[in-house]
């Protein structure tokens, strides 16, 4: 029994040591493992094509172990070199890659200028998962090898001159999870097409970078339609923004989850973009079609995009009413509609979603009131745009439970009534602090680290319409402009001490401007020009120190500009059309001490002139002197003979002095 058990013991004790003898074995192999000797030559060819200025490439010598080089990356198992990070390097003219390096795995070759086409031994790299060769002076066309890069998963040609087409060949980069080209000028033609999902987190861009031509049309065919490999991260983004495409919008995968087709010029309905597949639920999150020659009515078939957080439609030409579906995009947090021609009511069902944080309907034709669910609905609004429509009727009391409002432009509407004095509650514009980051929180990290915000903005601020985006979180702004509010600026809106732009002119309001306006220390810019304010300028409007722009033109203020460094460097324009003196306008506010402005409104109101009792007084002084002389002379015969002949006697003195 114990010989037969002798074997059984000998196996479990080779197969419990042979684990830890293979372990040692490997790591001691791997401790010796060195450059292979072939690419090392291969790297010290390529050095001698590149400038050193800094001497970073010191490292590389004849006998050095090029796995220990700087920039380079050799394999773990096989010793092979698998990436080059040379960013920050520049040769002297065109590069030639050796053919000896054909299992690199990732070159970074940006950032270093390199001229003429791009080098034909690439392709025998067949190994290569990086390449990235933007920011180049590359100037031939997109060689079809490039395609044949099975394994490639990063491919990043952006700032170039590359010019002629994109072959369809591209469906063959089945690995790729990011590919990007970026193209400002290229004059793409494509109709329509199918797009995808890839296995993996996946970036097609066509973005706006330097001085490419690519010209033609993407593949008309779907690229990646017989890729047989399952969606991981269910995600992929699409980016074509900053083209030339025209034509019909293509039709995209369920699977799309970033679509940024803006700034091209697709036309035509987008009814069987939004209806295609209509019973299949989308994935898609973040919409962009900004800036577009897009028409029609908004089909009724969101149902099934109710993953929607963005939704931008800005700057096209659609037109009719919002469709009722849109309230079942209940994750929507961003809907632009800016510059449109949409027109009717907001829909109720819109009150559905509840997490929306911008609302932009400027530019349109919306009518009807103001709806009052706003308020209480969507209690994450931060951005509020409702200008250039025609709504009516009173700016709603619900409005005030949007505590987190920053931005609330109601502006070129027809909007009556009186500011609501709940205005206070506004508690993000009452404090100097900057709110979450919600407006970018849905931002796109690109795989080399890039962040592009989707969020942006047109205001009216300062005057000027001006977009924000990356700091659009920190603008916040009121402005009532251009309707028939009356009634008078009610005290409690300054209480919003970090509003930094306050526009209520073009209204018919009156009163006076608020005592304490000088506590809302972050005003920039202040409109309340073309109103029937009255009384005088506030003293405490000179601690504004931020203020730069100021209108309170056409108005009926009297009395003297308060002194300060903000208001005496603004231009007279500012304050024309009232009863105002002092700088910056030329009208003096003194003479002898006396304010005329306090002492003539009595005079004018009656509709009587101005009376000047300096020339009052010497005329009347002239009078009495003239008859307390002349008078008695003419009463009194007597004293005339004796004046008269006092006149002769001194005549005759005189002229004996003047004789003599």
């Amino acid at each position: 029994m114990e010989a037969s058990f002798r074997p059984v013991s000998f196996l479990f004790l080779a197969f419990l040591f042979l684990p830890n003898f293979l372990f040692f074995f490997f790591c001691a192999g791997l401790s010796e493992l060195r450059c292979i000797d072939t690419e090392r030559q291969a790297l010290l060819n390529f050095k001698q094509h590149l400038i050193d200025p800094s001497n970073r490439l010191s490292s590389w010598t004849a006998h050095g172990d090029c796995c220990l080089w700087e920039g380079v990356v050799c394999h773990n198992l096989t010793g092979h070199v698998h990436e080059l990070h040379l960013r920050t390097f520049y040769p002297e003219g065109g590069f030639t890659t050796e053919e000896q390096l054909k299992l690199i795995g990732g070159q970074d070759l940006s950032d270093n200028y390199f001229q003429g086409p791009i080098p034909v031994d690439l392709q025998n790299m067949t190994s290569l998962s990086h390449l990235d060769l933007s920011w180049n002076n590359f100037n031939s066309s997109i060689p079809n090898w490039l395609y044949s890069l099975s394994r490639l998963e990063f491919l990043n040609l952006g700032g170039n001159n590359l010019q002629g087409t994109i072959s369809s060949a591209i469906g063959n980069l089945t690995s790729a999870v990011s590919i990007r080209i970026d193209l400002p000028s290229n004059r793409l033609n494509q109709e329509t097409f199918l797009i995808q999902g890839f296995q993996m987190w996946f970036l097609l861009h066509f973005g706006t970078c330097l001085h490419s031509s690519i010209s033609k049309s993407l593949p008309q065919s779907n690229p990646w339609r017989n890729s047989k490999k399952s969606l991981i991260l269910s995600a992929s983004v699409i980016d074509l923004s900053s083209n030339h495409f025209k034509g019909p919008l293509p039709c995209i995968s369920s699977n799309v989850y970033v679509l940024d087709l803006s700034n091209n010029s697709f036309s035509r309905s987008i009814s069987h973009f939004f209806c295609f597949k209509v019973n299949e639920p989308k994935m898609i999150a973040h919409l962009n079609l900004e800036k577009n020659l897009l028409s029609g009515i908004i089909p009724d078939c969101l149902m099934n995009w109710n993953n929607l957080e963005v939704l931008n439609l800005r700057n096209n030409n659609f037109s009719g009413s919002i469709p009722a579906s849109m309230g079942s995009l209940t994750y929507l947090k961003s809907l632009h509609l800016y510059n449109n021609t949409f027109s009717g009511k907001l829909p109720s069902s819109l009150k559905n979603c509840e997490m929306l944080v911008i609302i932009d309907v400027a530019e349109n034709r919306f009518a009807g009131n103001i709806p009052s669910w706003i308020g209480h609905r969507c209690t994450s609004l931060m951005i509020l745009s409702l200008r250039s429509n025609y709504f009516h009727g009173h700016i709603p009391k619900e409005l005030c439970a949007l505590t987190s409002l920053q931005i609330l432009d109601l502006s070129h509407n027809k909007l009556s009534g009186s500011i609501p004095r709940c205005v206070k509650n506004f508690s993000a514009m009452a404090t100097n602090n900057i709110s979450n980051d919600h407006l970018n929180s849905y931002s796109i990290s690109h795989y080399d680290g890039e962040i592009l915000p989707l969020e942006s903005a047109l205001l009216v601020i300062k005057g000027n319409i001006l977009e924000y985006s990356t700091i659009l979180q920190l603008v916040k702004s009121i402005d009532f402009s251009k309707n028939n509010l009356s009634g008078e600026i009610p005290k409690e809106v300054t209480s919003l001490q970090g509003l930094q732009s306050l526009n209520l002119s073009y209204n018919f309001l009156i009163g006076s401007i608020p005592e304490n306006i000088g506590t809302m220390g972050s005003l920039e810019s202040i409109d309340f020009s073309l109103n029937q304010l009255s009384g005088q300028i506030p003293s405490s409007m000179s601690s504004l120190t931020f203020l730069n722009h100021l209108n309170l033109s056409n108005n009926n203020l009297t009395g003297k500009i308060p002194l300060s460094t903000q208001l005496q460097s603004l231009n007279p324009s500012s304050y024309v059309g009232n009863k105002l003196c002092g700088p910056p306008l030329t009208v003096n506010c003194t003479t002898n001490g006396v304010k005329p402005n306090n002492e003539n409104i009595s005079s004018k109101e009656t509709g009587g002139l101005e009376v000047d009792w300096f020339y009052v007084s010497m005329a009347l002084g002239f009078v009495v002197g003239f008859w307390s002389v002349c008078g008695p002379l003419l009463l009194n015969k007597q004293w005339r003979i004796m004046y008269f002949q006092f006149l002769d006697h001194m005549w005759y003195k005189l002229k004996g002095v003047v004789s003599f």
